[in-house]
């Protein structure tokens, strides 16, 4: 009976569950950087934000209005107003 008693006083401990995720995607124009002086388009958009590692991306022609808040996982394409691809980064 006392290893019945000793033995429900004891405490087991298990591993905990594996939560770690994948860490986020960081975002590298480096990446992309031959990307200037080309035309953009959506598809190149699309190509440049899965180069770059960035969550999203977008194209930013002159005139555009744009937001001004900092999104590290956001790719930014600065084009002139022929599309044509003048500053990459992120942000």
């Amino acid at each position: 009976m006392a290893a019945a008693l000793i033995a429900g006083c004891q405490s087991s401990t298990t591993a905990a569950p594996d939560t770690a995720t994948e860490p986020p995607t960081r975002c590298d124009s480096d990446a992309v950087r031959h990307l200037i002086g080309q035309i953009a388009t959506p598809e190149l958009l699309n190509q440049a934000r899965d180069q770059a590692g960035a969550s999203t991306a977008r194209i930013l022609r002159p005139d555009d209005i744009v937001t001004l808040e900092y999104n590290s996982q956001r790719l930014n394409i600065n084009t002139d107003s022929a599309m044509k691809i003048e500053r990459i980064n992120c942000g």
